[in-house]
């Protein structure tokens, strides 16, 4: 039955429900079932504990691959990856072969006018959000139920079909990136000649106490010569104390060394009569011996947001006015500089509880004003705090410092207990027929080995290289011989088949592809780890085998690695390097992940009440919020879905 059909349907059914009924769903990025058991039982949650003993409490299973955009598309369409199109956080376009951020593209203006040195563009250019299907919020709406939707991630630009939305996870800085911070120094051996993903490091000079810099932007759009929009600014140092005064525009900020600024408007020229606004927050590293200054990315300024942020246009400043302007970029917490070595451990914790304040500080007013209809508010900061001290609540993880890590076993649990108190505040708020939920996208683990599957591929004859004796493979597949390969990986569980008048290089016959993916597939299930002795993956999921809908397929890998618990795929194999080795440590600050195979690491789910309908999976999850107003028929309720299973070897 057409979709259309089944929502027309579900019309009369919602009318009959109350004119009042509430639904709130609080979504907590990465909240891990063993862990979260473990903090109940300690008397460390109990407002979680409230909920399970009232209502439920049950493992929530997650998406293949259990990554945040994918996971997050299941919620909202009902569906998998091949109904909705999102398949990893890195997809690659067959015909150029170059990799693409999965969730949306911007396009450029194609009409300039030119005047002198100016070029002034006569078209928009427009932002277009990749996911494919339904929000099911757009089905509530449509049946007189009012939505607020703030923060759900892989919505930007927002759907505009809500009451209310803010984008969350997928919404980029100004200069269109997952947030780049910038860092100032007057010691210009630091990182020299170092590739710093994340940031970028400016050398400064210090005259006569006085560091002059800028803050650089992304390309002035209104000029024929290409050149960033920037800012200038002045750092004047006191002489003898450690001080330092900023002064950018009309802003000036005052801080001690170690201290954080608020945030600080600042507006970089386009034209005379144009400018951008931006908003940033200062960290004043050190002042001497050697000066260090820490700005994050620039974000679009809530108050007047450069790229649509928000359903309507004026709820982001109504957030902003209410509660301060916040950060609007989409994982806010800089794990970049973390792993960069531009911060200590001790500077991100503290610069990670900024964001993390900030979303719980916005959630009071929200739900005061949440009246009826559905409510879901997204906590992110669990998820990247997670990534960086997983590991160091782990003794068996290689990078394990027995000496200093245990000083951070708690960080993670602390966070838990303030979503704990968030919580117990919603419980305060309900209504006595309000329906609570409570749920993570996916669980966690600690990532103690590495594997480059793109190595892999070379070792068992399915990948060749252009060069083997490459100190340093530059990635994004330009090593790759792909007259001889016949496979490769990109993006984090990605696995590709390079086929004949799919791939721009592609030698595999259409007529060889399934029995290709089958051996693959069972040599994959066949490797171990030498340094463990353990399996290194323990699903291979082919696409047409694994996925309820298959519209979007051609969009995404032949195959998902569904990786062992503790394992990974590499960063390097994942943007399309091939390293000498096959397995290694990870001894990198990223010392926590999810991107395993998803029967390791379930989600969450508590409920104040049994549901209507049962959600098993997050798949199901928006067809269960329906029917609590009495709306049927949204997919991950449809009778024909089949079940996901891995490859599994002919006996």
């Amino acid at each position: 039955m057409a979709l259309g059909a089944v929502m027309t349907l579900g019309v009369g059914a919602a009318e009959t429900a109350s004119a009042e009924k509430r639904v709130i769903v609080l979504g907590f990025d990465g909240l891990d079932y063993e862990i979260i058991r473990e903090m109940i039982a300690e008397g460390r949650a109990p407002n979680f504990e409230k909920l399970a003993m009232t209502g439920t409490f049950d493992k929530l299973g997650t998406s293949i691959p259990p990554q945040s955009p994918v996971a997050w598309s299941n919620f909202i369409t009902g569906m998998d990856s091949g109904g909705h199109g999102i398949f990893d956080f890195i997809h690659r376009d067959p015909t150029t072969l170059v990799p693409y951020l999965s969730t949306s593209k911007a396009e450029d203006p194609e009409k300039f006018f030119r005047i002198g040195k100016y070029q002034i563009p006569l078209d928009g250019g427009k932002i277009e959000l990749l996911r494919r299907g339904t929000p099911f919020w757009e089905v509530l709406e449509e049946n007189g139920v009012e939505c607020t939707i703030v923060r759900m991630p892989a919505n930007f630009p927002p759907s505009g079909k809500a009451t209310r939305e803010l984008s969350g996870m997928g919404t980029p800085d100004i200069l269109g990136t997952s947030g780049t911070f910038s860092f100032f120094t007057s010691d210009r051996t630091k990182f020299a000649g170092k590739r710093i993903g994340g940031g970028k490091v400016y050398p400064v000079r210090v005259r006569n106490h006085v560091v002059k810099a800028s803050l650089k932007g992304p390309a002035n759009p209104f000029l024929q010569e290409k050149k960033d929009a920037e800012r200038e600014f002045t750092v004047y140092l006191d002489p003898t104390e450690p001080v330092a005064k900023i002064v950018i525009g009309d802003e000036e900020r005052v801080l001690a060394e170690g201290e954080w600024s608020d945030w600080v408007p600042v507006d970089l020229p386009l034209v005379p009569t144009q400018n951008v606004p931006v908003i940033c927050r200062f960290y004043l590293r050190q002042v001497r011996p050697t000066f260090e200054l820490y700005c994050t990315p620039l974000d679009m300024d809530p108050m007047n947001p450069a790229l649509p942020i928000s359903t309507p246009k004026s709820y982001a400043k109504e957030l902003a006015e209410a509660t301060g302007r916040f950060y609007t970029e989409e994982m806010p917490e800089d794990t970049k500089a973390l792993t960069e070595g531009v911060f200590t451990i001790d500077e991100f914790v503290r610069q990670s509880k900024h964001p993390g304040g900030e979303v719980i500080a916005q959630y009071p007013y929200v739900l005061s004003r949440f009246e009826k209809g559905f409510l879901f508010y997204y906590f992110g900061n669990h998820d990247q705090v997670g990534h960086m001290m997983w590991g160091r609540m782990d003794p068996e993880h290689p990078a394990y410092d027995p000496t200093e890590d245990p000083k951070y076993e708690d960080v993670i649990p602390e966070v838990i207990e303030g979503l704990d108190r968030i919580v117990g505040m919603t419980i305060e708020a309900l209504h006595e027929d309000d329906t609570l939920i409570v749920m993570s996208d996916h669980g966690f683990s600690s990532w103690r080995r590495s594997m480059h599957l793109n190595s892999w591929l070379r070792d068992h004859g399915y990948l060749a290289v252009k060069d083997p004796n490459v100190a340093d493979d530059p990635g994004f597949l330009l090593n790759i011989d792909w007259s001889r390969t016949k496979a490769y990986g990109v993006g984090l569980n990605g696995l590709y088949l390079n086929l004949r008048d799919r791939e721009k290089y592609g030698i595999v016959d259409a007529t060889e592809r399934r029995a290709l993916m089958d051996e693959i597939a069972a040599k994959l299930l066949e490797a171990v780890d030498p340094e463990t002795g353990l399996r290194a993956v323990t699903k291979a999921y082919i696409a047409e085998d694994t996925f309820t809908s298959r519209d979007y397929l051609d969009v995404g890998p032949d195959m998902l690695v569904g990786y062992a618990k503790e394992m990974r795929c590499s960063n390097e194999s994942a943007m399309g390097a091939v390293p000498a080795e096959v397995f290694q440590d990870n001894t990198e600050e990223w010392n926590g992940d999810h991107c395993m195979d998803h029967e390791a690491v379930p989600g969450v789910l508590f409920t104040n009440r049994p549901l209507a309908k049962p959600a098993p999976t997050l798949s199901n999850l928006a067809s269960a919020v329906l029917a609590e107003f009495g709306i049927e028929g949204f997919p991950g309720d449809l009778k024909d879905q089949i079940e996901s299973v891995g490859y599994i070897p002919s006996q």
